[in-house]
């Protein structure tokens, strides 16, 4: 039986998933659109620092009023109402709620929120992909200790790229590579919030009329948010990061099996097995033939002649051998997909990807020289960029993860283009987050025998 027959039989029977949303900015408004919609769904309780907004986004994505009037978690889940406040901690808490989504964006509160979802042992699905690459791989584990469901969201590119990644290895083929598009240049890795409007070509007008963050914006542009998602892929799909950081070379969908290939058989891939994400505009400013910028894609070989044979046979788009082929997926839409998340957990108990292990860190690096004394604005801002490198890589430096490098004080001046270390910075180890990330490491630094134990 299908997700969506599953759902409108646990509809018909009166016993729907019931949801409680953490945020909402535009993923979970794009959600919410979607999410009254659907049969076997019920939204009992949202989020948001300020609830008054939050309905006001409910109603402009077509929410009707009579859906406030609830008063309460009981209150929602007796009634097909949602009940909208700011206490998420008793969202969490409430037993009227069985599966809790976060899009917060914020590393911090996403710890809070999965450790919070383990006590109560609610399922969880991490919109906060800022989070999952901080500490994703002990917030997994904690999880399935819980005897909870942690999931990737559908409609974000990780989760869709984990899809494929599946699909490709359940029919028997191995992953070469696999990643998403984005628009990139290198000079974007010093763009600031003062100049990402420029890059994106938007006019003052634009900007002034519409709700644009920034910071948010810029770490778009700046290659962080990019790092983010393939550490994510990384962790969950056991692929391995670049050993230095994201390549994102110029290549449109009908050039990922020639460009996305190794070294040693013409293409741009130094190991097999790897993350990469592709530019959707040539070096020179050049758009690129057919770019993947909103997509995401897999590429896998043929094992033999027959299989090769059989690629030529089906049309498949292949490199010159006929060896390496890709299959990808030109959009992704984002909050409007999550609800196949919560329809995965909720008939079937099964995540839409999950992280298993730690193979991929997004540490901060300098976007300009710093001096002893700045503060470090963390993703997005005028100080560091995220870099996505091997997790053995961010251990031996004692980097800080970008999802930390925020409002923390250097101690010593740091150079350009340079990590920002542990030793570089003044930070309360007593910070739930900090603790909770240096806890991480110091089990994955025993595990894989960087502690001088054997691993």
């Amino acid at each position: 039986m299908s997700m969506f027959a599953k759902l409108k039989l646990r509809a018909a029977e009166g016993r729907p998933a019931r949801v409680g949303l953490i945020g909402a900015g535009k993923f979970g408004s794009m959600f919410l659109s979607q999410a009254w919609r659907t049969p076997g769904i019920h939204l009992v309780g949202v989020a948001d620092l300020s609830p008054a907004r939050a309905q006001d986004s409910m109603r402009r994505v077509g929410w009707p009023d009579e859906r406030f009037r609830a008063r309460s978690f009981e209150d929602a889940a007796r009634m097909t109402a949602t009940f909208v406040t700011d206490d998420t901690a008793a969202m969490i808490a409430s037993p009227f709620i069985d599966i809790v989504i976060d899009a917060t964006g914020s590393p911090a509160a996403g710890i809070r929120h999965v450790l919070a979802a383990c006590e109560h042992r609610k399922h969880i699905v991490m919109v906060n992909v800022e989070a999952d690459a901080l500490a994703g791989p002990l917030l997994a584990r904690r999880a399935a200790e819980a005897g909870i469901v942690y999931s990737m969201a559908s409609g974000d590119q990780p989760a869709l790229i984990a899809e494929l990644v599946d699909w490709a290895r359940t029919i028997g083929f191995d992953i070469v590579c696999a990643g998403k598009g984005t628009k990139y240049l290198p000079i974007y890795h010093q763009s600031t919030p003062d100049t990402v409007w420029g890059h994106y070509g938007f006019t003052e007008e634009q900007v002034a009329g519409g709700d644009f963050n920034p910071q948010m914006f810029n770490s778009f542009l700046d290659g962080t948010k990019s790092a983010l998602e393939m550490a994510a892929v990384s962790n969950a799909c056991d692929l391995s990061p670049p050993d230095d950081g994201l390549d994102f070379p110029s290549c449109g969908v009908d050039d990922l099996p020639t460009v996305l290939r190794p070294v040693e058989d013409g293409g741009t891939l130094k190991k097999r097995g790897t993350v990469e994400v592709v530019s959707s505009i040539e070096r020179d400013g050049r758009p690129v033939f057919r770019d993947l910028r909103w997509g995401v894609y897999v590429v896998f070989d043929a094992p033999t002649k027959y299989v090769r044979d059989c690629f030529n046979q089906y049309g498949l788009k292949t490199d010159d051998s006929g060896r390496y082929a890709a299959m990808y997926k030109p959009y992704h839409l984002i909050g409007l997909e999550l609800g196949t998340s919560v329809a995965s957990i909720a008939t079937r108990g099964e995540p839409t990807g999950t992280t298993k292990d730690w193979r991929g860190d997004v540490i901060a690096v300098s976007k300009r020289a710093l001096k002893a004394g700045e503060t470090l604005d963390g993703e997005g801002g005028f100080t560091v960029f995220g870099k996505v490198v091997p997790a053995e890589t961010s251990l031996a430096v004692g980097a800080v993860p970008i999802g930390l490098a925020h409002g923390l004080t250097l101690r010593n001046a740091v150079p350009a283009a340079q990590p920002i270390r542990w030793s570089d910075v003044a930070y309360d180890a007593t910070n739930t987050a900090i603790s909770f990330r240096h806890e991480m490491e110091a089990l994955f630094r025993t595990e894989k025998g960087l502690d001088g134990s054997k691993a």
